[in-house]
C-alpha cells in the first residue's frame, strides 16, 4: 500500500491506483478473450453469404483484448504509473453506503417485486442518506411507484415482475 499526503496534511492510505487499473485491464482481457474464442465457434470468417455469425463479435473481442493489454502495460510498466491511493477509507464507506442498500434492493425484488421493493428503497434511501422526513419519503416512494405502475401495467399493458410473494395480487394485475 502506498501513502500520500493530501492538502490537509493527513496521510491517505489505500490500494495504489495502478493495481486497480491492472485488475480492470485483466478483467477486460478475460472478457475479450472469451468473446474471441466464442465468436470463433460461431464462425468468425467470411462465408458465401457474407460475414459469419461470429465475424463482428470476433473483431470487437480483438479490440477489447488489445485495449486491455494496452491498459495493463500502462498500469504496470508505463512511465507515469499512478501510485496514489485509488480510494481512501472515507470514500470507500461512501461507496458502500450506496452499494450495500442497492444489493439489498436487488434481493428484495425477488420476493416483493419491482414496485414494492422500489418504493421501500426510495423511501429508505431518502431517510438514511438524504435526511428527509419519514412522511415525505414514504409519500414520494409510493407516488413514484404508483406512477410507474399506472404507466407500465395500465397504460402500456407491460407487466413487470411482481415478486414471488406477489404483494400486489389484490390489485388484479
Amino acid at each position: 500500500m502506498e501513502h500520500e499526503e493530501n492538502p490537509e496534511g493527513a496521510v491517505r492510505a489505500g490500494v495504489p491506483t495502478y493495481l486497480v487499473e491492472a485488475a480492470a485491464a485483466a478483467i477486460l482481457l478475460v472478457i475479450g478473450l472469451a468473446v474471441v474464442f466464442e465468436s470463433r465457434k460461431l464462425g468468425a470468417g467470411w462465408t458465401t453469404d457474407g460475414p459469419g455469425a461470429g465475424y463482428f463479435p470476433f473483431y470487437i473481442g480483438v479490440i477489447i483484448v488489445v485495449s486491455g493489454a494496452g491498459i495493463l502495460y500502462q498500469a504496470l510498466l508505463g512511465k507515469n504509473r499512478k501510485t496514489e491511493p485509488f480510494v481512501d477509507p472515507v470514500q470507500f464507506r461512501r461507496v458502500l453506503s450506496v452499494l450495500l442498500p442497492a444489493t439489498g434492493y436487488v434481493l428484495a425484488i425477488t420476493f416483493l417485486g419491482l414496485y414494492v421493493a422500489s418504493a421501500i428503497y426510495i423511501a429508505l434511501f431518502m431517510v438514511v442518506l438524504g435526511k428527509y422526513s419519514w412522511v415525505k419519503s414514504v409519500l414520494i416512494g409510493f407516488a413514484v411507484n404508483a406512477l410507474f405502475f399506472l404507466m407500465f401495467e395500465v397504460w402500456f399493458k407491460v407487466p413487470l415482475f411482481k415478486g414471488s410473494l406477489d404483494p400486489l395480487r389484490f390489485l388484479g394485475y
